[in-house]
């Protein structure tokens, strides 16, 4: 077996031929890359532009200048913040323990970080925190959006007031651009009624790669948005290679994508390290496992991503709970495997997708997946706006029990760290 093994380095000869084939001034797969680049105007041009544009006084100023009824609400968050009004990670934590807080040491080392999604409109934000003060709840350390960009660029500035709370809470947060599967790129689908053949190839087909390249750059540009959603092994690469050119840009890898077994991340983070720049970073900051992946598999994938000195800087994003329609069989909740690895595996997110079965189940409208690519105002048409802050709701609800099942383990989270400190 040690002969074979031997087998399977890799022959300097063959990373000289891809260097080859990178660097050909002919190759018009790099050519028409570089050439999306150069149209946003250059690597340093776009990080300034990203850097200005995310600056809070900013986004604030914009907010103002559009007049919208974003800002009074920004206001509130940042005065509650300030007046401490969020419950402090160690008061949290005598509720949770009582007299046992003082006894336990929380290892930040393996600290979980509470993950929500979809957070689809900046007014469930507000709705979120202003629950979080009353009941003295932990809001989350990490937000998922996935509606539209156009629409919420377009919604009183409902873009630039996201990008806002996050810096003002200090949460990061993923958007998802429009540029994806459901977007028509796939001229043979149509969704629900065709969906057998999203498993042939559903993505970014054609010239949809360089397009949403393109969609990329101009929220990066316009809005500072730095971590987005890849759901493409061809966007994947050309996060990579934006990032290696020398542009800051951040993306985490969908579920979609289909990371279920050892040997999946095993390629995804060989080609992370393999397009990593000079001192080791990687644009990839996480990744969501498919939902039948097992503990065995996560523990298996922590050594790899160990050996790839990765643990820092790629997040495993774990669901823990996931919308009551059109994604898992239901029941679904993984919060006792969650508690069982996380004291092994640090980096580890908890997502909630969905509220804990029993509640999903009660609801006379329980969350629905497909509701995502719902335009806003479809859904008001529809009356369904109210269910669907409840449906959220739900899911902060979910995040908070586990938030609390670690605490009474002795496992530290991550909730939103400008309102409630240091998971240390």
């Amino acid at each position: 077996m040690a002969n074979y093994r031997e087998r399977l380095q890799i022959d300097p000869a063959r990373l000289a031929e891809i260097n080859r084939f990178m660097l050909d001034p002919d190759n018009r797969v790099i050519n028409d890359f570089l050439e999306v680049v150069a149209r946003h105007g250059g690597v340093d041009e776009i990080n300034r532009r990203a850097e200005e544009a995310r600056q809070l006084p900013r986004l604030l100023g914009r907010l103002e200048e559009a007049r919208s009824p974003y800002l009074d609400d920004l206001r509130w968050l940042m005065g509650e913040r300030d007046r401490g009004a969020f419950v402090p990670m160690a008061q949290y934590r005598r509720r949770v323990l009582g007299d046992r807080a003082a006894e336990i040491t929380f290892d930040p080392a393996i600290a979980v970080t509470l993950e929500i999604s979809a957070c689809q409109y900046f007014p469930w934000l507000i709705a979120e925190a202003k629950r979080a003060v009353a009941a003295q709840e932990l809001m989350p350390g990490r937000f998922i959006r996935v509606r539209k960009m156009k629409e919420q660029e377009h919604d009183q500035g409902d873009i630039l007031a996201f990008a806002a709370a996050m810096q003002i809470v200090g949460a990061s947060y993923v958007e998802t651009l429009d540029t994806k599967g459901t977007d028509g790129a796939n001229v043979h689908l149509c969704g629900p009624e065709s969906i057998c053949g999203y498993f042939g190839g559903v993505g970014q087909p054609n010239y949809y790669a360089l397009r949403w390249l393109d969609e990329y750059l101009y929220y990066y540009t316009e809005y500072g948005i730095r971590q987005v959603l890849n759901v493409n092994p061809g966007t994947v690469l050309l996060g990579y290679l934006l990032f290696k050119l020398g542009v800051d840009i951040e993306f985490k890898i969908s579920v979609f994508l289909g990371n279920d077994n050892p040997y999946s991340v095993l390629w995804t983070l060989l080609t992370a390290r393999l397009f990593a720049r000079e001192d080791g970073a990687t644009p990839l900051v996480g990744f969501n496992f498919s939902n039948s992946a097992n503990n065995e598999t996560i523990e298996l994938c922590a050594m790899i991503r160990h050996d790839l000195d990765f643990v820092d800087v790629v997040r495993f994003e774990h669901h823990i709970t996931e919308t009551w329609r059109h994604i898992v069989r239901q029941p679904y909740n993984r919060r006792a495997e969650l508690l069982e690895i996380a004291p092994r595996v640090p980096n580890i997110s908890a997502k909630h997708e969905g509220g804990d079965p029993e509640v999903e189940q009660q609801r006379e409208h329980p969350s629905d997946i497909l509701e995502y690519f719902v335009p806003k105002e479809e859904l008001e048409q529809q009356g369904l706006m109210p269910a669907l802050l409840q449906n959220y709701m739900d899911k902060h609800d979910a995040l908070n029990r586990t938030a609390w099942a670690l605490t009474e383990r002795g496992i530290p989270v991550v909730a939103a760290p400008k309102l409630h400190g240091s998971p240390a």
